[in-house]
């Protein structure tokens, strides 16, 4: 598995998520894509930097998911998701790769 395809599974997973929620007015939809990147981004997580690690930032993605609420009533939705997912992938690529 490619040390980046956590990272890019994680920013569909928010991104995605959002946007298929909002197309299709469908809350229940963006959370199924939400959670299946979420959960595949884990998996190369896990193998690519542990278990530990895994969990970690893997609550860094659902704390993100989060957190975009409030932020979107300050800055608005898009800027928010956005913002979001770049903290999100900034810290997969940081900490989700195999330490050598």
């Amino acid at each position: 598995m490619s040390a980046l395809l956590p990272t890019v599974l994680s920013t569909a997973g928010l991104l995605g998520g959002y946007q298929s929620a909002r197309v299709t007015k469908n809350r229940q939809l963006g959370g199924a894509v939400l959670a299946a990147a979420g959960a595949a981004a884990f998996v190369g997580w896990k193998k690519n930097a542990g278990t530990g690690t895994a969990v970690a930032l893997t609550a860094t993605y659902v704390l993100a998911f989060g957190a975009s609420h409030p932020l979107a009533k300050k800055m608005g939705a898009w800027p928010a998701v956005y913002t979001v997912t770049a903290a999100t992938a900034l810290a997969s690529l940081v900490f989700g790769r195999a330490r050598k």
